[in-house]
């Protein structure tokens, strides 16, 4: 069995230690794990594990056989016990008596059910069948990209039988169900001395007798595979060559920047898409190369890349030897009409009289010579997981176009996995998206109590937030909090000056890289100071103006060109304050630039809304907690201000306010949150005041 290799060789794992003690169902988990680890042993959400264990029967108490196996939607790297489907061996031996024929194999999956052993809540998957009549113990189903580049080859049979003799066989292509699995069952006992198959266009399936020998068979199959790969493929260009050269990374991302926003706007009209930006090596070589254009039209094999990417990328039209991002975009609108067109003559050529309507014909993957790829979902976790997919397909037509050549899934095939009606299902259970799902805020100064507060709110809803802030300590700490409570694919961070023209707009391109795009802008960047007037420098009273004023135009103007540009609408959310409308002593500063902010609110109202685009204010008051203006200097001349110590200060605001209650940052990350949501979708030009009460600052 393999050991520890150099190079491009897959890694064995297996720890004995570790192993040693464990239960077969551990040892399941184990070895799925390890398998899922790697992106080059199979793709996320990718391929599946079994074991054949015997169980004690909780009603009879006799040990009978179960199959353990990866459950519908898993995913072998981060699965855990509860993520694995188990059901009497018994029964499912026993649908081979229901079995009405291929064309009924759907019906199949509804017997499923009735199989599961112990009440087992979790869903078995369309592959059970597959695992369940290989008549071995442990059975292995990846999707490596050398073994998919065998299994795409016009001669991947021959392929198969060079590379590995009589230990793989070759099974030619079957949509996964239960026909599958009774073809398999039927090579397992006319082939007994085989370890495993290659499916056409598919993958791999790998079968022993213990959990450590069916892992360290997969890891030296596909080593087998890539050693022979890279033997066949010395000193031959990829792709059929280099048609241009990369850009430098600051200007691939200056591109993407530029485009992203637009290809969002155009494909978000009906649902917010979320983007992702990949500029890897294997990505950029073949973005580069002279066959891009013809082996992108051809699609992807393994239906779990298709199922990811759709039928096809759209190749963006921009030449990387004389970059004129002016002129691609003008060329985007019509590439991204013809892609819809071009897919609703794919649905009506293909679709059968039960099929599911057309979904929605926008493309997924989008490919930028010179620069790389950008893909959009309705999530960013799927957006990126899809660059992976496509990433995965490109691997796969590296090595299957050097050696042979390179067939996508046939078009009907493609069609009837995507519209297949137990995809559809599968769709139809999926939970309803959050209300904030597609979405993408930026929130300045984020490290503070409010803007920490009003970003785990938007993210509890769904949506991606970017973090700025001027505070680079307090930013890393919070971005670190808030990508552990809800995911590091949602939460970005960016130092950001608001007073600096340039630092504002730079914020805004790497938004647009990491995101996409912006839908919300909450302004919340701030300072605080508090001196008589006679003793209020003009540095004083500049830095006021500076910040709250200049800073808030700044973050509104570059989220207007965004916003523009995608033609989407959006939502802007002033954090202003009480004392933008009422006075208060000792601050005429401070006072002035927040009446400021609301005045520039209003008139941004009015210029935004012929565009969707929605502006509120909403205006705290006394927010002591967590803030980081409520300290030091500020704080003191407050509590001087008004006759008091620093404990008696909130105390203070507290009984001051007509409600006698204290305002805390989740109160205003609440009244934010009803601005940048559809609950306010006829609200522009308002204010929200969350002050617990105070009628000098009434709105009327």
């Amino acid at each position: 069995m393999s050991t520890e290799q150099a190079g491009s060789r897959l890694k064995n794992l297996w720890d004995k230690s570790r192993a040693d003690g464990m239960s077969e169902s551990q040892l399941l988990l184990y070895r799925s794990n390890l398998l899922g680890s790697d992106k080059r042993v199979t793709n996320y959400g990718g391929g599946n594990t079994s074991a054949k264990v015997m169980e004690k029967d909780p009603l009879t108490g006799e040990m009978v056989e179960v199959l353990w196996v990866k459950g519908s939607g898993g995913d072998v790297g981060t699965i855990e016990m509860n993520g694995f489907a188990t059901l009497y061996m018994e029964k499912l031996n026993a649908l081979k008596g229901l079995y009405r024929g291929v064309e009924f194999e759907d019906e199949m999956v509804g017997y499923l059910p009735h199989c599961t052993f112990n009440l087992n809540p979790r869903a078995a998957s369309i592959d059970t069948p597959l695992h369940a009549y290989v008549p071995k113990k442990h059975v292995d189903h990846m999707h490596p990209d050398a073994i998919i580049a065998i299994a795409a080859s016009a001669n991947s049979k021959e392929l198969t039988a060079r590379i590995f003799g009589d230990d793989i066989g070759w099974l030619p292509w079957k949509r996964p169900g239960y026909e599958l699995g009774l073809w398999l069952e039927k090579f397992c006992l006319e082939n007994p001395q085989a370890k495993g198959v290659v499916l056409e266009s598919h993958g791999l399936f790998t079968w022993a007798d213990t959990a450590e020998d069916c892992y360290s068979l997969t890891i030296d199959i596909i080593n087998k595979a890539i050693g022979w790969f890279e033997q066949e493929t010395v000193g031959k260009p990829a792709f059929g060559g280099k048609k241009h050269e990369t850009l430098a990374a600051d200007e691939r991302r200056k591109v993407a920047a530029a485009l992203m926003p637009a290809i969002r706007g155009m494909v978000s009209k009906d649902v917010h898409m979320v983007g992702h930006f990949d500029d890897s090596p294997a990505v950029l070589e073949f973005v580069c190369a002279n066959d891009m254009e013809k082996l992108a039209a051809l699609g992807t094999s393994c239906p779990d890349h298709f199922l990811r990417t759709k039928i096809r990328p759209l190749v963006v039209a921009f030449n990387p030897a004389s970059p004129d991002v002016a002129a691609t975009l003008e060329s985007l609108a019509p590439s991204v009409a013809q892609y819809r067109e071009d897919y609703a003559a794919y649905y009506e050529r293909c679709k059968h009289d039960n099929s599911p309507a057309m979904r929605d014909p926008n493309a997924i993957v989008y490919l930028v010579p010179g620069v790389g790829m950008i893909t959009f979902a309705k999530d960013k976790a799927t957006a990126r997981i899809s660059g992976e997919f496509y990433t995965n397909a490109i691997n796969v037509m590296r090595g299957s176009s050097s050696v042979s050549e390179y067939c996508g899934l046939p078009e009907q095939e493609a069609f009837d996995i995507e519209y297949w009606l137990l995809e559809e299902a599968k769709l139809q259970r999926m939970p309803k998206p959050k209300s904030l799902a597609g979405r993408v805020a930026i929130v300045t100064g984020g490290a503070g109590g409010i803007g920490s507060a009003t970003a785990a709110r938007l993210l509890s809803e769904g949506a991606c937030v970017v973090l700025a802030d001027i505070d680079e300590g307090a930013l890393t700490r919070t971005a670190e909090q808030l990508s552990s409570t809800f995911s590091g694919d949602v939460v970005r961070s960016v130092v950001m000056n608001v007073t600096d023209e340039a630092a504002v707009a730079d914020s805004y391109a790497r938004m647009a890289v990491e995101f996409g795009g912006v839908d919300i802008v909450v302004s919340n960047a701030g300072i605080a100071s508090s001196a008589p007037v006679e003793e209020t420098s003009l540095d004083l009273w500049n830095k006021n103006m500076a910040i709250l004023s200049t800073g808030y135009f700044l973050v509104a103007r570059e989220a207007f060109k965004i916003l523009r540009q995608q033609d989407i609408g959006g939502s802007m959310i002033f954090i202003a304050s009480k004392n933008g409308l009422a006075a208060s002593p000792n601050a005429s500063a401070y006072c002035t630039a927040k009446a400021s902010e609301i005045h520039l609110a209003r008139c941004l109202a009015l210029e935004g809304a012929e565009a969707g685009i929605r502006v509120n204010v909403v205006n705290p008051d006394a927010v002591l907690r967590g803030s980081k203006i409520w300290s030091g200097e500020w704080l003191d001349q407050r509590a001087s201000t008004y006759k008091t110590d620093k404990e008696g200060l909130e105390e203070m605001y507290r009984q001051r306010s007509m409600l006698k209650r204290s305002v805390l940052p989740e109160d205003i990350a609440e009244a934010t949150y009803f601005f940048a949501s559809e609950a306010s979708a006829k609200s522009t030009g308002n204010i929200i005041n969350v002050d617990a009460g105070n009628v000098q600052a009434f709105t009327r």
